[in-house]
């Protein structure tokens, strides 16, 4: 068990924040979206389904007082692997977003990369903090 740093929890909180409003955008919005983005309209609604548990879980581990090191890696691994799947989503050729599709795709790649790191870094404080 590690004691989060301040950047840990609320890059986790974030994470969390964020992501519960796209689960809801995607869930919900997953038909209006579909012809806009030129994305399929199931893997639209199966990831805002997704983000729904992933918001809960992360915004539950955003509010311990003691961290589990493991999950916090979990989270970190799953977001890095997250925005390299996206990537390779776009360049795979499986869908064919417009350019509006892409730029949605590419920008949440982008943010959750930046939640990858921001969440590596608080990790990294919180076991410096520790040590000292």
């Amino acid at each position: 068990m590690i004691r989060p740093s301040m950047l840990l929890r609320r890059a986790l909180q974030a994470d969390a924040l964020v992501s519960g409003a796209m689960a809801l955008l995607l869930a919900f919005g997953a038909g209006a979206l579909s012809p806009l983005l030129a994305l399929p309209q199931p893997l639209l609604l199966e990831t805002g389904l997704f983000l729904i548990a992933y918001a809960a879980f992360v915004g539950w581990l955003g509010t311990r007082a003691a961290m589990n090191k493991p999950l916090v890696l979990l989270v970190i691994v799953g977001n890095a692997l997250w925005t390299l799947g996206s990537i390779a989503l776009l360049i795979s050729g499986a869908v064919t977003p417009n350019a509006l599709g892409l730029g949605f795709v590419a920008m949440q790649a982008i943010a959750v990369g930046v939640f990858a790191e921001l969440q590596f870094m608080g990790l990294r404080r919180s076991e410096r903090a520790a040590m000292a």
